[in-house]
């Protein structure tokens, strides 16, 4: 816990010096505690830091793509000359990011996990799938993660303005 609280200070300090008068005082603060809302129901006061890197990417505010092949790299082996993500590594990237949604009420059973790692191996004969498979199921906005691509485009229009006058 004191390791990511450490990192979220100086990531929110530096957002602070990016974005003056932009970023709450308490940032570090608000996100350590819903971290540990998340990931921490039973109180050990312990937060594996993977966990807490594949919240703090869904919630960042880059684009899905550059998202996905985060989640990738936080979740994936190497595997000789290249890197896998096998479907034990998978169940553990939803079922993180599944706890996202279920703060809010929202989550999803463990059988619809599996069903997407299901979904996500069909036709696959190998214990492990590369990148480009990996981000083409993403692309395909599997159901056990519509909440995040539907997330980014909400923020994403938050951004938009147009030249329209309402009379």
């Amino acid at each position: 816990m004191q390791q990511i609280s450490r990192m979220l200070m100086k990531l929110f300090h530096r957002a602070r010096l990016e974005k003056p008068g932009q970023v709450d005082p308490r940032a570090a603060e608000f996100t350590l505690g819903l971290l540990i809302a998340m990931y921490d129901r039973s109180g050990t006061g312990y937060v594996k830091t993977r966990s807490a890197a594949a919240a703090l990417i869904s919630l960042s505010g880059d684009t899905l793509l550059a998202k996905y092949r985060a989640f990738f790299q936080f979740y994936a082996v190497p595997d000789g000359k290249e890197t896998l993500i096998t479907r034990s590594a998978l169940r553990s990237l939803l079922t993180d990011l599944n706890q996202i949604p279920a703060i809010v009420g929202e989550g999803c059973t463990l059988s619809c996990v599996e069903m997407a790692i299901h979904d996500c191996f069909h036709g696959v004969l190998n214990a492990a799938i590369v990148e480009e498979k990996f981000l083409s199921w993403l692309r395909s906005e599997p159901a056990v993660l519509l909440w995040l691509p539907t997330c980014y485009r909400l923020s994403a229009t938050e951004m938009v303005s147009h030249q329209a006058r309402c009379r």
